[in-house]
Formats: structure tokens, C-alpha cells, sequence
């Protein structure tokens, strides 16, 4: 196998037409409706573990080490976490349903070029707004029957997400419709999700593991107006792969998410007063692990994991000291 969907994505999305996006959903479903005839579920199912063999021009399913039959019991959940259920999440048994929702993140994911919630920690907030209905905004000139099959496998009611059987037939049916068009005529632009150009900022997206949350609510679906404010939320922000670039980012006397910065000449605590900054437990999430350097008319600005924000050794003041971090 050459590639697996992520990696194929992320080098080739912008050239890709839809005529070939559908094919590879497709694909995808057409191995995962294979795996249900033998009364089996993938359980870990995400871009990671689709193949691309190039001598075949198909997408074959990999890491069957966890697919079992569909009444097999399991206390935790393993798994990638935007890519789980909401009923899996909260505790319920995985069905062959279950694994509809993760098709549905693999169609977003073709359609937009990079892993859901790529810019979330695979924790329990991200867990917590799985199950109060948060998904992916649908991206600009999708396939109105894409949209909509995409948004029923979603569905935060299992019930209501298409069989296999019928996603199958759906899916064909709009293959079958794609594969009589002219590629030029299907050729998409490129991707911008809220201001933000495909990006593979960090390998959250690429790691499973084990979860398991307690006392969470029923899954539901949001409201648009809850929707709406899930994606105001979001972060039109790029980490440069050089951070010394990090100038050349238009985030100048701006706002980044919560946190409100106003430039000054003099020193840090002359930089950020407390009324003006709202470090809260998502903010730090995002920025986890990522050192942002910025010259700022002489002073430097570090956010990290362990010490929140601090300042050049030289630059220590009583108002900075003052600056307090919420506990996340």
C-alpha cells in the first residue's frame, strides 16, 4: 500500500476533483459493507487506516486488530476520538450504526481536505461537545446530496442514520451520477475552512487510544444557533511550519480566539493587563505544545503547556505577576 487517506489528502486534496472524492468514499463504504456481511465491526475507523494501492487504483480498510463481531462487549473505548460515535462515547455498545457516523467523518474529511477537529485535544471537552451535537461545518461547494447523506450519517440519534445497505445504494447512486461528468467541470477550489487553508498543524488526528468517560448526558443534535456558535468559536490560525514566521501572520493588535492582545512599546506588563486577557481551559488546548515566538516591538510571547504565559528574564514586573491562568 502507497498511502493511507490522510497522507493522500493532505498532498493531493486541492487537485482533486469530486468525481474522484466520491470514488474514494465510495470505495470506503463498499469495504465497510464487505466487513458488516460477516457480522463485524472495524471499531477504529479513520483516515489513518484506509490504503491507497496505487498497482489497483483502490482504497482497501486496514488494522482489523480490533474489529470483532458486533455483539462483542467492551468497558472502554478505543479509538480516534473525533471519528467515535456519541453514543460509543457516552458508554453504549458499538452497532453497525456506530461505524455510520464514522463514514460520515471520512466524508467530511474528503470534502475538506483535513481530519475532523484538527484543532481540538482529543479530550473530554472535545468528548463533551461531540455528545452536545458539535460537527464539522460543511464546506463551501459540497454536493448538496453529499451534504445531506454526510449530515443523516451523522445524526446524533443512531436510529436515524442510514443502513449500510442504503448508504451503499445512495453513495452508488451519486458515483454513478459523478463518473458521467467532465473533469473540468468538477474541479473544486480550493479549500478554505473559516479562513483557514488546509492544515496539519500537529498529530492529534492520527492517534488512537483508550477513553473512557463517565456520567456524560445523552447524546443530541445542536440547534443551527448552537452550531453557529461552535463555529465562532473556532480559530482562523495557522502554525508556520518556521516559527520565526510567525511575523509574517496578520495577528497584529488583534484578537486570537479569546485572547485579546494590545501591542505596546515598553514591557510585558505594559503588553497584557488582566482585564484584557481570557486564558481560558480551551484557548490553552489549542495552543498545547506549540511554542509561539513573536518579536513584539522587544518582547517575547511563549504559551506552553507548563509555565501558561512568562516573559524574557529581564522583563519580570509586579503586574505581570498578577496575571492569573484559570485552572483548566
Amino acid at each position: 500500500m502507497d498511502f493511507d487517506l490522510r497522507k493522500y489528502l493532505q498532498q493531493n486534496h486541492n487537485q482533486l476533483t469530486w468525481k474522484e472524492r466520491i470514488k474514494i468514499i465510495y470505495e470506503i463504504i463498499n469495504a465497510i459493507y464487505k466487513i458488516f456481511k460477516e457480522n463485524a465491526i472495524h471499531r477504529d475507523l479513520h483516515s489513518g487506516n484506509i490504503l491507497y494501492s496505487q498497482f489497483n487504483d483502490y482504497w482497501y480498510i486496514s488494522d482489523l486488530g480490533f474489529c470483532g463481531p458486533a455483539n462483542k462487549s467492551s468497558k472502554s473505548v478505543y479509538g480516534n476520538l473525533p471519528y467515535i460515535a456519541p453514543e460509543i462515547i457516552a458508554g453504549n455498545e458499538y452497532t453497525f450504526v456506530s461505524e455510520i457516523y464514522s463514514i460520515a467523518m471520512l466524508m467530511w474529511e474528503i470534502s475538506s481536505g483535513q481530519p475532523p477537529f484538527i484543532d481540538h485535544e482529543h479530550d473530554y471537552n472535545l468528548a463533551m461537545k461531540i455528545i452536545n451535537g458539535m460537527r464539522p461545518k460543511s464546506v463551501p461547494a459540497t454536493p448538496l446530496e453529499y451534504k445531506i447523506l454526510m449530515k443523516q450519517c451523522w445524526n446524533a440519534d443512531p436510529l436515524k442514520r442510514p443502513n449500510i445497505k442504503t448508504l451503499k445504494k445512495q453513495i452508488r447512486e451519486i458515483h454513478l451520477s459523478y463518473q458521467n461528468m467532465q473533469n473540468e467541470l468538477l474541479q473544486p477550489k480550493i479549500n478554505k475552512i473559516n479562513g483557514l487553508e488546509t492544515n496539519y498543524i500537529n498529530n492529534r488526528s492520527s492517534s488512537s487510544g483508550i477513553y473512557k468517560f463517565e456520567n456524560l448526558p445523552e447524546p443530541r443534535n445542536a440547534t443551527e444557533e448552537e452550531q453557529e456558535g461552535y463555529y465562532s468559536k473556532s480559530y482562523d490560525f495557522t502554525i508556520p511550519d518556521n516559527i520565526d514566521d510567525f511575523d509574517k501572520l496578520n495577528i497584529q493588535n488583534g484578537d486570537i480566539g479569546d485572547i485579546s492582545i494590545k501591542v505596546n512599546s515598553k514591557q510585558l506588563s505594559q503588553i497584557f493587563e488582566t482585564s484584557q486577557v481570557n486564558l481560558n481551559y480551551y484557548v490553552l488546548d489549542y495552543y498545547k505544545k506549540v511554542a509561539i515566538r513573536q518579536q513584539m516591538k522587544g518582547s517575547m510571547i511563549n504559551i506552553n503547556d507548563e509555565n501558561g504565559i512568562h516573559n524574557k528574564p529581564n522583563l519580570h514586573s509586579e503586574e505581570q505577576n498578577k496575571l492569573k491562568i484559570p485552572d483548566g
